[in-house]
């Protein structure tokens, strides 16, 4: 299985609330950026944190890339949320290509603790950078690094 994870492009400075930041015409632009590394993944399940900016992230990437499935918008990922929780949910998507469109810090800590079962050290991600993970299953320290991609500018 392949789990790809996405980190959000470039957002508002500030919002009232945290969750309504918007994404910026640069971050419009990084999330196109970052399309071109995955031209040619056919994801089976695209899963995006409930905040604007990661949703705008998601539905800008999936209509750049042709992806015709639905986004899947899911409570349990959102900058603060613990790895270990998001592992138990994502048992539940046997997929082969599982796209997850989030946060710093929840994706770096995700990469690291499937990595290595280490939540101390995340695995650096930009906006809009995507990494991708694989294994058999989802779990902690199960999953090797396959790349890591980041957009310039």
């Amino acid at each position: 299985m392949k789990l790809w994870l996405l980190r959000h492009g470039e957002a508002e400075a500030y919002q009232r609330h945290d969750a309504d930041r918007q994404l910026t015409e640069q971050g419009r632009q990084q999330v196109v950026q970052a399309a071109q590394f995955l031209l040619d993944v056919k994801f089976d399940r695209v899963l995006s944190s409930p905040y604007v900016r990661a949703k705008q992230t998601a539905e800008l990437l999936c209509a750049t890339l042709s992806h015709h499935g639905n986004i899947e918008i899911v409570p349990w990922l959102t900058p603060e949320d613990d790895v270990r929780e998001v592992v138990r949910k994502l048992d539940g998507y046997p997929v082969e290509n599982l796209l997850i469109v989030a946060h710093q810090p929840l994706l770096g800590t995700l990469a690291s603790w499937l990595m290595d079962a280490d939540r101390l050290h995340g695995l650096p991600m930009e906006t809009a950078s995507v990494a991708c993970l694989e294994g058999d299953f989802i779990g902690a320290g199960t999953m090797q690094l396959r790349s890591l991609q980041h957009v310039r500018g």
